[in-house]
């Protein structure tokens, strides 16, 4: 009886510890780093909204703010929902070729 349990019972902690290692670990972590790289945005830097708008953030930003002020184009500003970036670039990184 003791037996016929534990050979149920192992299969199903095995999946779980494969779920957790595979699944549940990386999308933590993927968060992790989002949350810190829209923390980390700043006056100047040039973001990229989830919906491909690409601009420059214009105003100082604090860390309690959840909206940020973005120029798209010449006196055209809009402001985005700091969750909704994918992509920062500092301004003083290299531009992509």
């Amino acid at each position: 009886m003791q037996d016929s349990f534990l050979t149920s019972i192992v299969p199903l902690i095995a999946v779980f510890a494969i779920m957790y290692f595979l699944l549940i670990r990386p999308q933590q972590q993927k968060m992790k780093e989002h949350r810190k790289m829209v923390e980390g945005v700043a006056r100047g830097d040039t973001v990229v909204t989830a919906g491909g708008i690409v601009g420059k953030v214009t105003k100082p930003v604090k860390a309690e703010d959840t909206e940020i002020t973005v120029e798209i184009a010449d006196n055209v500003q809009i402001k985005v929902v700091k969750g909704t970036l994918s992509e920062v670039r500092p301004k003083n990184a290299p531009a992509n070729d």
